[in-house]
């Protein structure tokens, strides 16, 4: 599926230019040109990509067509699942109100995850089960993994939302992500502490049962010490902890002048309480798992010290974010609350595109709408300009560093990074 036109959605009926957003973008793999066959006979984005074992679903040529979603609704990762969920819908009724596919609207079927991996893998498994083409979700990396290897074994396309983890899309050709990964965002916080901020004696915080924070931590740490720089230690902790106070002892005790918090933002905002509690007044950088505003409530005056990457900024001088705020506003009467906002707008608006781009086949089904996903070039989202083809299922996509400010609660542009292959 190729966008190499202006595309022209009801977004505060405002044209799109894909010159607009320029060479952007993050890749951790190479592309593999030679291709691996996929069940609709084209081939995938590179050969490493198995192809999907089930047929998947077929339209029924009458009434809606379907697609899915799955969003953390509940759960420690609500905040996230709300906003992905009213992007989508934002996108699904600018779609439908511009003519849907040749006329048929589509239905976009919701399921939550409750924050959970294994219930996402369950919730998209129902969504399947109805009939679903194609699956949107998840942010949490853990939940996308399951969510994966459920629609790998059904045959049905998955677009994640904000699964940055670099190994997700390597479970299969049907695994594609409108967001960039932690091959880049790594190595772009190392360089921010590096270069922008001038640090070299750096501290880790992981958590051990992430796996987007034990992967960040990883990509973080080679790339700052090829900068130069020094890893002084490296401390682990779990989700849903609460007290840090002996990690951060052990860290302290190494005089760093930096701390890398890897994590969410359910237990990054305590750890930077605590840590400035103790005393420890160094900055904090981390990856875009810090992305919601509780985590300034959780962290108090100290946040004031912290930086991490993010996808997408509201405060972003283009006119895409503009007519995107607008028409969220519009409908909401609210701004996005987190960047998710944007990525579920981009995820959805991608599949409902792709699926007209599929029945212009003539065969409307999840292998002819997996493979015009897997053609997109170009397509220009809020986020920024989406590349699929030959990409493995991760696009390339520019980084922005944000600070946080807690008077205003807001996040404070800092600096952007286009793409740059980490070595």
């Amino acid at each position: 599926m190729k966008f190499n036109a202006i595309w022209k959605p009801t977004l505060g009926v405002m044209a799109l230019s894909i010159a607009a957003f320029g060479v952007i973008g993050c890749n951790g793999k190479t592309a593999d040109n030679g291709g691996s066959t996929t069940p609709d006979g084209g081939t995938a984005s590179a050969a490493k990509r198995p192809a999907p074992t089930g047929a998947g679903n077929t339209d029924s040529g009458s009434g809606p067509i379907k697609v899915g979603l799955v969003a953390s609704l509940n759960g420690e990762l609500k905040p996230w699942g709300a906003d992905s969920q009213a992007g989508a819908l934002l996108a699904l009724e600018e779609f439908n109100a511009a003519g849907g596919v040749d006329g048929r609207m589509v239905d976009l079927m919701i399921e939550d995850s409750n924050s959970k991996p294994e219930q996402g893998k369950t919730a998209a498994e129902k969504l399947m089960s109805n009939g679903a083409l194609a699956v949107i979700g998840e942010v949490s990396s853990g939940i996308t993994a399951q969510m994966a290897q459920a629609t790998f074994e059904k045959g049905v396309p998955l677009v994640a939302v904000g699964a940055t983890r670099t190994d997700v899309t390597d479970i299969g050709a049907n695994v594609f992500r409108v967001c960039y990964i932690d091959d880049f965002q790594g190595p772009v916080m190392a360089k921010f502490a590096y270069e922008a901020l001038g640090k070299r004696r750096v501290g880790i915080m992981t958590d051990i049962k992430q796996p987007y924070s034990t992967y960040l931590s990883k990509s973080f740490a080679a790339y700052f010490k090829k900068l130069g720089g020094e890893v002084v230690a490296e401390e682990n902790y779990e989700s849903q902890q609460t007290q840090f106070s002996s990690q951060l002892k052990a860290l302290k005790d190494k005089n760093p002048d930096c701390l890398f918090l890897s994590g969410y933002f359910t237990e990054v905002g305590p750890i930077i309480r605590q840590a400035s509690e103790q005393g420890i007044d160094v900055p904090y950088v981390g990856g875009d798992g810090w992305d919601s505003r509780e985590i300034i409530t959780n962290a108090g005056a100290a946040i004031k010290n912290g930086y991490f990457c993010n996808h997408y900024n509201n405060d972003e001088d283009r006119e895409e974010v503009k007519a995107f705020l607008a028409a969220w506003k519009k409908k909401y009467n609210s701004t996005p609350a987190t960047t998710m906002g944007a990525l579920g707008y981009d995820a959805t608006m991608l599949v409902l595109q792709s699926l007209k781009t599929a029945a212009a086949t003539g065969t409307l089904d999840s292998k002819s709408l997996m493979a015009a996903i897997d053609n997109t070039e170009n397509f220009p989202g809020v986020s920024g300009s989406i590349t699929l083809k030959g990409k493995n299922g991760n696009p390339e996509k520019r980084a922005l560093v944000v600070g946080l400010d807690p008077v205003s609660e807001k996040q404070v542009f800092k600096k952007a990074y286009d793409y740059f292959e980490p070595k």
